[in-house]
């Protein structure tokens, strides 16, 4: 550094004051300097940086460029940049980092800058040459590393991106941060004893941090370890109160626990005290809607809540979708909802075209994409069972792309029956849609829609040719993505004037239904009619009680009056649910001991329940499902009400297929009457117990060849109509 003389001794003085904080002493001696000395390079340096460190850009770049002009080094070019950027002068920012390269290669800081600063712009590419150029020039770089592991991550490659987490710890830099990310990204990536065993060395160094308690808390919540769990995450609130992550993940853990009561009163404490982020609204509504109190309204008014704080929180909107038939029989208000979700978080994969490279002939053999989080033992299997189990593989070659984490012997039943079977738990909706794209399925099928697990974002990026939506339940995605949706005649009969304009999809109508049902087991067998032992009728329902609106109570409220001494057995959580259900049967005019409870079972248990049951009275107006199918099965008749939505017609339409359509009402006078008479005429009771598992064998609800024969010819139906279109 060439200085003169007489101002060496000044300018040192200047660097020493800078250096202990003193930067107005500083400023005043570089000024001094400068009144005789206008272009003393280190002293318009100097100026400029403390102007920079104040905050002041606009001040400090005059000053750089000074000392530029009066000596071209690296450093000042790099300083240069950063006053540039304070300004949003990106262009010009870059070409002065890139200028300070030019005169030393070697500084580290300005490679650190302009890698950052393409980082900051969206340049992730050329950001990541610059880090491993860093990287090349000084491998101990933590720096470096670190900053390259964010862009890994968000480039979606998370295995890089722990080998560089192990390569910062390896040099010697074993803070509980680092330990805490790699947690996270090995817990990403399903390797979930490394994740645990990183979550505690966070807890090991610092044993007052409340992030490493709350992380492995909810790991073990996801792997049911479930008391020590709870005992991790009460202490991190323990360690701070107000530590929103744990809070969120003991909520989680009291909602699988089923302690709805205590999760509820944390989630409302929680948001009245300030913390009303998008994930407390989305737990509270799921909390409201499990309770099974049948207050639908509140927890949709929280899904509302939970998109207002976080527009882009799409599992709150997706539960908003999916939960909305639950209440509203109106098919245009349910399309205009799916509308909005597919509008925000869709239409960035749609504007783009996709080339495929499928062979255009409608008579070969078709490759067929199912994908869901739900092989394994879970209701869907109950309907994907009988169709996997009948496929035609000699036109069909299937491939299951499955979300499951832990497989079980009904995983492995399935994957009996496809001819490729991919676990892709591990994989997010690129790299996914990759693999599907390159195993070059013709057709895929989304098995989950809104429903949990769902992956909505996978079928934006449109993977297949032709996608179509099924089973989940009987409606509309709302996305413009999916081409068609698979009904049946009584979901959506043909005849209804523009009955197609709820949904964006095109309905492809089965021959006979939309569910083809397998129990997976014989047993329990179905027993006599409960009323003959008993003396008097029981109904029940066992739907998911989250159906229980206000309008159903009433309509089962109004029978039960009608039926002398008649009891009704339900599925609601312990708790005050139970009390709230009771009081609304209370004013409706039937006292709550005429009522009897049960909570989540194991299916063997459940379905024993339906021994105590005659009658079951279907939930309006999104009707049951499988639990209607599961009644049926074990002899009981289900009396349901028909309402205008393909959910609100499910119980008609598996009526309708096994020859009892007088069981669905059209009207609540008609649900009312059609119930009472059934549950007082115990001669036809008995006949209808006694035969009903045989009729359903005999039906196209059971029949598993005839049903993948109908979904098949949909299958070349929608493939035909793509090639022709092409």
């Amino acid at each position: 550094m060439c200085l003169n003389d007489e101002f060496h001794d000044l300018y040192s003085t200047a660097l020493a004051a800078y250096s202990a904080d003193h930067d107005a002493e500083s400023a005043a001696l570089c000024k001094q300097i400068l009144a005789t000395a206008p272009g003393h390079a280190g002293a318009n340096h100097l100026l400029g940086i403390i102007e920079l460190d104040a905050g002041n850009p606009e001040a400090a770049e005059p000053f750089i460029r000074f000392a530029l002009i009066e000596r071209n080094e690296a450093t000042f070019h790099s300083d240069l940049a950063l006053a540039l950027k304070a300004q949003k002068r990106y262009p010009q920012a870059e070409e002065s980092l890139r200028r300070a390269l030019e005169v030393n290669p070697s500084l580290a800081v300005a490679r650190r800058n302009l890698a950052r600063l393409l980082y900051e712009t969206g340049r992730l590419d050329a950001a990541e040459i610059e880090y491993r150029e860093a990287l090349n020039s000084d491998p101990n770089s933590v720096h470096a590393r670190v900053n390259l592991k964010r862009i890994l991550i968000e480039t979606g490659r998370k295995v890089e991106a722990i080998e560089q987490l192990r390569a910062v710890i390896e040099l010697g830099h074993e803070s509980a941060d680092v330990y805490n990310d790699l947690g996270n990204l090995l817990e990403e990536c399903g390797r979930i004893a490394d994740a645990e065993h990183e979550y505690r060395r966070v807890i090991e160094l610092q044993p007052d941090l409340g992030v490493g308690y709350s992380n492995l808390g909810g790991l073990l919540l996801n792997t049911g370890r479930l008391a020590e769990a709870e005992a991790l995450l009460r202490h991190a609130l323990k360690l701070d109160p107000d530590f929103t992550h744990a809070l969120h993940n003991l909520i989680l853990l009291l909602h699988v626990c089923r302690r709805f009561d205590e999760a509820e009163r944390l989630a409302r404490r929680a948001i009245h005290e300030g913390a009303r982020t998008a994930d407390m609204y989305n737990n509270l509504g799921n909390i409201l809607l499990a309770k099974n109190s049948g207050d639908i309204d509140d927890g949709l008014w929280s899904y509302r809540r939970s998109i207002e704080a976080d527009p882009d929180h799409i599992r709150a909107h997706s539960n908003l979708v999916y939960m909305l038939p639950f209440m509203c029989d109106d098919g245009y208000e349910i399309l205009k909802e799916c509308e909005r979700f597919s509008r925000r978080f869709e239409t960035a994969y749609l504007v783009h075209d996709v080339q495929y490279h499928n062979e255009r002939s409608t008579n070969r053999r078709l490759r067929i994409g199912y994908v869901s989080p739900d092989f394994r033992y879970h209701c869907q299997s109950f309907f994907t069972m009988p169709l996997l189990g009948n496929h035609d593989h000699s036109a069909f070659e299937i491939y299951c792309y499955s979300s499951v984490r832990e497989h079980d012997n009904v995983s492995h039943h399935l994957s009996v029956h496809a001819d490729v079977w991919r676990n892709v738990a591990d994989l997010d909706d690129s790299q996914l849609a990759t693999i599907i794209m390159e195993d070059r399925i013709d057709i895929l099928v989304d098995l989950t829609m809104h429903m949990s697990g769902g992956r909505p974002l996978l079928f934006a990026r449109r993977p297949a040719p032709v996608q179509i939506a099924w089973l989940a339940y009987p409606g509309t995605t709302g996305s413009a993505a999916i081409g068609y949706r698979l009904t049946d005649p009584w979901l959506d009969p043909p005849s209804v004037p523009d009955a197609d304009s709820r949904y964006t999809e095109r309905s492809i109508r089965l021959p006979d239904t939309f569910w083809c049902y397998d129990p997976l087991d014989t047993e329990p067998v179905v027993n006599p009619l409960p009323a003959d032992e008993a003396g008097t009728v029981t109904f029940g329902c066992l739907n998911n009680p989250a159906k229980l609106t206000d309008r159903a109570i009433a309509l089962w409220a109004n029978v039960i009056a009608n039926v002398p001494d008649a009891r009704m057995i339900l599925w609601v959580a312990e708790g005050d649910a139970r009390e709230r259900v009771s009081a609304k049967f209370e004013a409706n005019g039937v006292d709550r001991s005429r009522l009897q409870f049960v909570d989540m079972q194991a299916r063997e248990d459940y379905l024993r329940t339906y021994h105590r049951i005659d009658v079951a009275l279907d939930t309006f107006p999104c009707n049951g499902h499988t639990t209607s199918l599961d009644a049926l099965w074990m002899g009981v008749p289900v009396v349901t009400r028909v309402g205008s939505t393909p959910i609100s017609r499910g119980g008609y339409a598996l009526l309708a297929n096994l020859g009892l359509p007088e069981l669905a009402a059209e009207s609540d006078e008609a649900f009312v009457k059609i119930a009472t008479q059934l549950a007082l005429d115990q001669t036809r009771l008995r006949t209808l117990r006694s035969g009903l598992r045989q009729r359903m064998e005999l039906s196209p609800l059971m029949g598993g060849a005839r049903f993948a024969r109908g979904v098949e010819a949909a299958f070349r139906q929608a493939w035909a109509e793509w090639c022709e279109a092409a």
